[in-house]
């Protein structure tokens, strides 16, 4: 015999929309606890919520995040981020104006990005809406929502913050961090001159996301000369930026520091997450791999700012890694030397897969 539980499971089928809204609502908290109970069957409650993302907005609501939860589990996972015709579904109700469980969407692909094969993304096509303005790349179309998403102009219902998940793990990827790192033909723009901005945004989720994004591109050492080019990527005030608090530095290195980084108001305050700091720190080692990342960072007084940073973030992790930029910025070299710097030193890229 079938327990409740097991036959409310049965429920997520019923022809009747009041049936479902009851039965997706209900098994929302079981879909985190017993993920087991979607799983009979050859995983056939699991198809049944892929359905119904495409149900009355409050049915879909339910079924989106159970898949959220579900998708924590590695079997799940692979089992919806394979099903080529779902995600087709799920990217073209992601990018109309209109849908109203977009950030829903927006988490869920922000797990189904864990799974490797995910990285077709960046040649996958669709038509794109016209209010989007953009081209029918998939990807081109997921950093258009995420800009768009910042201020709610593009959609009311969304603001498309968990599309930085989607980034940081596709950037993962070598083609991928090719992409963040090239202009684009439709608007050209370099991708990540789009997401710099969002270093120091209100939100967590963006600014955890876009510093993950930047560090995994930079592992692309050709692209070095661009990040560090005022009139190119420009990134290193995007990054020093926001492990900077209000501290007041003595006027010879703050007058070698960049112009964006000099009289800082004294209630400026630096990324309260400390992993977020750590990340940049990280990114900040990645570019000095390479002699003329370590000299521009020389001569623009970056070792003040990891000095005050390892100082007042009270975050062993945060102060070693300080300690490792530090100890390459400090050394003496000579003339056309070249050491390895930050690749050596930078951290695994995130992996985490994102629940609710």
């Amino acid at each position: 015999m079938p327990t409740e539980l097991e036959e409310l499971v049965g429920f997520i089928a019923s022809p009747n929309a009041q049936i479902r809204l009851l039965a997706t609502e209900n098994l929302v908290p079981f879909s985190a606890s017993q993920p087991a109970l979607f799983k009979t069957d050859d995983l056939t409650p699991i198809k049944h919520l892929k359905f119904l993302i495409r149900d009355h907005p409050k049915i879909a609501e339910h079924a989106l995040t159970c898949l959220i939860n579900l998708t924590a589990e590695k079997d799940v996972l692979e089992y919806v981020a394979t099903d080529d015709r779902f995600l087709g579904i799920l990217l073209e109700l992601l990018v109309d104006p209109d849908e109203v469980n977009a950030n829903l969407m927006a988490m869920l692909l922000a797990n189904l990005t864990k799974w490797d094969g995910l990285k077709s993304l960046l040649d996958r096509k669709q038509p794109a809406p016209e209010k989007l303005g953009s081209d029918d790349r998939v990807i081109n179309q997921l950093m258009d929502l995420f800009v768009k998403g910042a201020d709610g102009t593009y959609n009311k219902h969304a603001d498309y913050d968990y599309l930085a998940y989607v980034f940081a793990d596709l950037s993962k990827h070598d083609e991928i961090r090719h992409y963040f790192v090239n202009r684009q033909d439709y608007d050209d723009v370099i991708p990540i001159n789009k997401i710099k901005v969002f270093t120091e945004h209100k939100s967590d989720i963006r600014r955890k996301g876009v510093a993950s994004i930047i560090k995994n591109a930079a592992f692309d050492i050709p692209s070095h000369p661009a990040f560090l080019d005022e009139d190119d990527v420009n990134i290193l005030p995007y990054i020093l930026l926001p492990i900077m608090g209000g501290e007041v530095y003595p006027e010879d290195e703050a007058l070698e520091m960049l112009t964006d980084l000099q009289l800082l108001p004294p209630d400026k305050q630096r990324d309260p997450d400390s992993s977020n700091i750590l990340t940049h720190i990280e990114t900040l080692t990645l570019l000095t791999t390479t002699r003329a990342g370590r000299d521009l960072m020389r001569s623009i007084s970056v070792y003040p700012i990891v000095r005050e940073t390892h100082l007042r973030v009270n975050d062993e992790a945060v102060q070693d890694a300080c300690e490792r930029l530090v100890n390459v910025l400090m050394r003496d070299e000579a003339d056309g030397e070249e050491i390895e710097g930050g690749a050596a030193a930078a951290a695994e890229e995130e992996d985490d897969i994102v629940e609710v």
